[in-house]
């Protein structure tokens, strides 16, 4: 100890030696953080399931970050015995594989939705949205109604579509070729889905608002909310720290 302290003292005397022995510490803790970027690809677990959001999800998850949702609901559900419990597996990287950007969050006004899909009826959602407090009394949401009343414009979902293949979702030429045909055909509770659910497996096709007249925000949102968590088959993955096993 007394041969750092000493190291220390004439380092700090030395205007040149301070210098380079911050420009090194700087260079190993910069590498330390950057190093591992290079190795994304190998840090996230391949999980079966996984797909990229269909046209209605994708401008259902841009709805939600306009809003603000991810201000007070989480996107991760940390391996914690409390956090397992309440919300179900905990989060996955691969969850966030297509995400541009994550919903991780911070903060938590309301509950975590990373496994929400499915566990309230479409019908529950919309009126959650429409006046929260009708279904969660102690709720502090603000009414989000304006999104049944207004129609979803979808001219710029294959742009969309684009972008984020851009950065790495395998979105195919055909996908972005057939977006606002897919977008529209997600939403009808008639039609022949089989092509779009071959696209997107697992995709729920049907009027998620109440109202088959129109493509409104409000199914776009809750075809976003309603797919959250239900791509993977956790009971079929095995983790050693797994609490629900």
């Amino acid at each position: 100890m007394t041969f750092i302290y000493k190291l220390g003292e004439r380092i700090t005397r030395h205007s040149m030696a301070l210098l380079t022995a911050i420009v090194i510490l700087v260079s190993i803790g910069g590498i330390v953080e950057i190093a591992p970027l290079f190795l994304i690809e190998n840090t996230i677990e391949k999980v079966e399931g996984m797909r990229p959001y269909t046209p209605l999800e994708l401008a259902g998850r841009n709805i939600y970050i306009r809003e603000g949702c991810y201000a007070c609901h989480s996107q991760q559900i940390r391996p914690l015995r409390d956090e397992v419990e309440r919300y179900g597996h905990f989060s996955l990287a691969a969850e966030s594989m297509y995400d541009h950007p994550f919903q991780w969050g911070s903060k938590r006004t309301g509950p975590d939705l990373a496994r929400v899909g499915g566990k309230y009826s479409d019908e529950w959602h919309v009126l959650h949205m429409k006046d929260p407090r009708s279904v969660v009394p102690e709720s502090v949401m603000p009414g989000y109604a304006f999104l049944a009343d207004t129609v979803l414009d979808a001219r710029g979902i294959a742009d969309d579509l684009r972008a984020n293949r851009a950065v790495g979702v395998p979105y195919t030429d055909e996908m972005i070729e057939k977006a606002a045909a897919d977008l529209r055909l997600q939403a009808s509770p008639d039609g022949d889905a089989s092509d779009l659910q071959s696209r997107y497996p697992g995709a729920n096709v049907r009027d998620f608002d109440g109202n088959p007249k129109a493509v409104t925000e409000m199914d776009a949102l809750v075809a976003y909310l309603q797919m959250l968590g239900t791509l993977v088959d956790f009971p079929s993955i095995r983790h050693d720290d797994d609490f629900n096993r």
